[in-house]
């Protein structure tokens, strides 16, 4: 029974259909990873796929295929099959190709679809010389055999050919060896065995236990080296699943320049890292650059310029105080990316750690659509076949004009509570315009998987956002709020007119929509007519409250320019839009979730590499099994194997050719053999006879 058992696993395992139907599900595999991303951070495959499917997907191991678990076993079990596969044909294969069938009998000559009989005017023993000449002469090996019917010439002739097949299915084996070598899995079953752990990735490295460590004689691995400007390093960062192991090197790295370059845009042209190798045990440094596909082999160590980031710029910044009636700059921070500080004001009643996490001089953003705000005249929609076109492939489109431009540098830091929750913010340094006016960018969210969300801060006529910081400690701070809606109300309705009843009235409604307004923002003046107006009679309603607000603003910026000596102004079309914009911007901020808006002054800019490691012991396999597939492929499909057989009686000669694959050329080829032999034994060419299936 177990025979039995044991003998149906051989006969599936080296079936042909087996391996092929591995094979198609690998390239199944290999589509979805082309298609997806491999090795991105999984907050980017949260915002690509959604809460639903990720995980699914996650389970599927499908955001690093090629080093799921799942792949590798079908990949270990394809190299199985095709070993079997080499195995069970290779004594069969190499059998026929030393057979010359000598044993054929005239019957079974005569099946053959390519048959002809010749009359040669020569004896026997002559026309058998002479047709084994003309068979040596076209390049055939021969062998001769008495059958008992006559004097049998067998013939073969390409079958080098077979050996195509040794070669494809062993460069599959070699192909699928060297992909399980550098799939990570000897990691995976140190990993799987025990012996190694993963561990948190946001530690210091003096702090990762050993459990974590690998040391220089792992075989295989592909991770990432993060070296700062001045810095040296001898690890390599391997990022799993569910957390990250430690990778030393045979060498320390370290980082001497970074050099990158730009286009007009801003986009990045070339970046190359000048780096130091020093060899651990000999001490020997050497000096080398690096970029983008030009790597560097150490030790059987590949380096590659993989990406950069900020490597700890110092930021000079100014906390521009959002708390209403704590107006103008709490502090002066100097900061640095990658590193955090106290940020706390007894007095407010605010405590945070303020973590800088990252600096970027060039942000290149597509501005195509960016001409024209909330309730702006930008950028028509898209109609028609323009619509259409944005949803068909590039074969079927123009080249599309993108308007790249670069918005300046940004800086992105976090905001932690006592409680260690954080808020991620992200502040452009530049103004932006949109619509042809001017914005501040900050951005704000509350996870690492949201997208930021955007509030713009308007410029005012002289290019700065004093303004728009005064509207807003006047309209928010109650201690300031009688005396601007005293001020509104008297300009509104000026005393003397006989209109002091609808200037009060004017007060009590302009002071009830700044207290609504202040809670958070056009949110509550929303709620607030929901629940006060009847539906009929809202719209009305909401544009009273926006002109009380549109005239308080403006009346705030007024007493914000006469605080500083300057004159009034007199109200136009765009002043009117700046006013809208800081409304706007005044509700958004009562979202902003921070007591400052932190303000970059000025930087200095401090860049860190990341090289990407990696020891691929079986890169050498797949090379040359791509190189014995090509052979194979070629060999199989240009070598043709043919056997010629000739019958020689004492009146007949028959003459009959079999092939391998039936090409096109196979008639002209046996019309070929023919003539030739039909003039070597001196016979007339007759005409082929009937071809039967054989």
């Amino acid at each position: 029974m177990h025979s039995g058992i044991a003998r149906a696993l051989f006969e599936l395992f080296s079936s042909m259909r087996f391996a092929i139907s591995l094979l198609t599900i690998l390239s199944i595999a290999s589509v979805v990873g082309t298609v997806v991303r491999q090795n991105e951070p999984f907050n980017a495959y949260l915002n690509q796929f959604g809460p639903f499917w990720f995980p699914v997907f996650e389970k599927l191991g499908l955001y690093s295929v090629y080093n799921a678990g799942w792949f590798l076993v079908i990949l270990a079990f394809l190299v199985l099959s095709t070993t079997l596969c080499i195995v069970r044909q290779t004594a069969p294969m190499l059998r026929e190709m030393r057979s010359f069938r000598e044993r054929a009998r005239e019957a079974s000559l005569r099946s053959f679809a390519h048959r002809v009989s010749l009359v040669p005017a020569q004896p026997l023993a002559d026309a058998v010389e002479r047709a084994q000449a003309y068979l040596a002469h076209a390049g055939f090996t021969s062998r001769v055999a008495d059958n008992g019917e006559g004097t049998l010439l067998a013939a073969r002739q390409g079958s080098a050919g077979r050996i195509g097949y040794f070669l494809a299915h062993g460069a599959i084996v070699l192909i699928c060896i060297g992909g399980l070598l550098d799939g990570n899995l000897p990691l995976r079953l140190q990993v799987w065995l025990g012996d190694k752990h993963t561990t948190a990735g946001d530690q210091v490295i003096a702090n990762i236990p050993p459990s974590a460590r690998l040391g220089t004689g792992n075989p295989s691995f592909r991770g990432d080296v993060f070296i700062p400007e001045g810095r040296s390093t001898s690890f390599a960062v391997l990022g799993l699943a569910d957390g990250i192991l430690l990778q030393e090197l045979p060498f320390n790295v370290t980082l001497d320049k970074f050099h990158i370059e730009h286009y007009q845009n801003g986009m990045p042209k070339r970046f190359a890292s000048d780096i130091r190798i020093t060899d651990r045990s000999s001490g020997q440094t050497t000096r080398h650059t690096i970029e983008v596909n030009h790597p560097l082999t150490v030790d059987g160590i590949t380096l590659y310029q993989s990406s950069f980031e900020d490597g700890g710029s110092k930021l000079a910044i100014k906390a521009r105080s959002l708390l209403p009636g704590r107006p103008g700059v709490l502090r002066e921070i100097e900061g640095v990316v990658g590193e955090s500080l106290a940020f706390a004001d007894g007095a407010a009643g605010f405590s945070y750690t303020l973590e800088f996490t990252d600096f970027r001089a060039f942000n290149v953003e597509d501005m195509r659509g960016n001409e024209g705000g909330q309730g702006d005249e930008g950028e028509a929609a898209p109609r028609g076949m323009d619509k259409l076109q944005r949803h068909l492939g590039s074969g079927a489109k123009g080249a599309e004009v993108r308007d790249l431009r670069n918005i300046g540098p940004s800086f992105t830091f976090k905001l932690r509570d006592p409680a260690g929750q954080a808020r991620e913010f992200h502040n452009y340094m530049l103004p932006i315009e949109q619509g042809g006016r001017w914005f501040l960018y900050t951005g704000l969210r509350d996870a690492q998987a949201d997208a930021f969300r955007y509030m713009r801060i308007p410029l005012d006529e002289r290019g700065g956002v004093d303004a728009w910081f005064a509207i807003r400690d006047r309209l928010l701070d109650p201690a300031q709020r009688d005396a601007l809606v005293a001020r509104f109300a008297a300009r509104s309705f000026p005393a003397g007119r006989g209109q002091d009843a609808m200037r009060e009235a004017l007060v009590q409604s302009a002071r009830q929509t700044l207290g609504l307004f202040a809670e958070k923002g056009y949110e509550t003046l929303g709620g607030f007519i929901e629940k006060s107006v009847p539906e009929a009679e809202r719209g009305p309603a909401a544009d009273v409250l926006v002109r009380i607000l549109q005239g308080l603003a403006w009346e705030a910026w007024m007493l914000h320019r006469e605080a500083g000596g300057e004159p009034p102004l007199q109200l136009d079309p765009a002043r009117a839009t700046f006013v809208n914009d800081t409304i706007a911007a005044i509700s958004d901020s009562q979202f902003y979730g921070a007591p400052a808006w932190l303000q970059l002054d000025g930087f200095e800019e401090r860049h860190a590499t990341v090289l990407q490691a990696t020891r691929s012991p079986g890169m050498p396999l797949v090379y040359l099994g791509a190189l014995l597939l090509v052979l194979g492929v070629f060999a199989m499909l240009y070598i043709r194997e043919r056997r010629l057989f000739v019958l020689v009686k004492p009146n007949e000669a028959l003459v009959a050719m079999s092939s391998n694959r039936r090409a096109l050329d196979v008639d002209e080829a046996f019309r070929q053999h023919v003539e030739g032999l039909a003039a070597m034994l001196g016979a007339p060419v007759p005409a082929s006879e009937p071809r039967e299936s054989a």
